[in-house]
C-alpha cells in the first residue's frame, strides 16, 4: 500500500513509519523537519517537509491512506491538522487520539474527569479534531497512556462499547498502537468510528 505518516519524526510517528516499512508498504513520511525522521534509508521511504498549519504543504497526501501520530502541547494544532488533512483528499484517515476524551469519556469512567482537568484547553482541541476526522469517514484510535517498548504479543483492538475503565497505571506501547493502526489500514474494521488498541 501507499501510506502517508503524519508527524513522522515524533515517537509515535516513527513507530508507524518503521512498522509500515517492515510490512512492505511504501511510506511518505511527513514532518516539519524531515531530517529528524530517524529511520534507515529505504527505496520505499519518501521524506517530505510539511506543516499541518500550512494546508498547501499537505498536497502529497491526496489519494493515500494517512496515519497520524500528531501530538502537541498547544491547543488548536490538532484541529488545524485534522481539517487540513481532511481537505487534502486522502483515501482514508487513521488518526490517533486519547482514550477518555470526547466520545470515549463516558466509557473510560471517572478517570476521564481527571484527564480533562490535566488537558485543560487542549481537551476541546482533541474533541474537535476527533469530530473532524469522524465526519470525514476516518477511524479514530483512542489510546491510553503511551510508552516506549516492544509490541505486545497479546494486543487486540476493540470497539468503544468494549472499552475498559481508563487506568492511569496502565500503559500501552507506541509499537503496539502502531501495529493496531497498520492492521486497520490493511483490513478496515472501524471506518467512521472509534477503535481502542489494548495491550492484552
Amino acid at each position: 500500500m501507499n501510506l502517508t505518516v503524519l508527524a513522522a519524526s515524533g515517537r509515535t510517528g516513527l513507530a508507524l513509519t518503521r512498522e509500515a516499512l517492515r510490512r512492505g508498504h511504501t511510506v511518505t513520511a511527513i514532518a516539519r523537519d524531515p531530517g529528524r525522521i530517524d529511520v534507515p534509508p529505504s527505496a520505499r521511504l519518501h521524506k517530505v517537509a510539511a506543516d499541518v498549519e500550512d494546508p498547501a504543504s499537505l498536497a502529497a497526501i491526496a489519494g493515500s491512506t494517512v496515519l497520524s501520530g500528531l501530538g502537541t502541547d498547544r491547543a488548536g494544532v490538532l484541529t488545524a491538522g485534522a481539517k487540513a488533512v481532511a481537505a487534502a483528499g486522502p483515501s482514508r484517515i487513521i488518526w490517533l487520539g486519547a482514550y477518555g476524551t470526547g466520545r470515549s469519556a463516558e466509557v473510560a469512567g471517572e478517570a476521564a474527569t481527571t484527564l480533562a482537568k490535566l488537558l485543560g484547553d487542549r481537551l476541546a482541541d482533541k474533541v474537535e479534531a476527533d469530530a473532524t476526522i469522524l465526519a470525514a469517514g476516518g477511524t479514530m484510535f483512542h489510546a491510553g497512556l503511551l510508552t516506549d517498548g516492544p509490541e505486545s504479543a497479546e494486543r487486540r483492538t476493540v470497539g468503544l462499547e468494549a472499552g475498559p475503565p481508563l487506568d492511569f497505571e496502565a500503559v500501552i506501547s507506541r509499537a503496539t498502537v502502531a501495529a493496531a493502526m497498520l492492521d486497520e489500514a490493511e483490513t478496515p474494521h472501524f471506518e467512521g468510528t472509534i477503535a481502542l488498541p489494548l495491550p492484552g
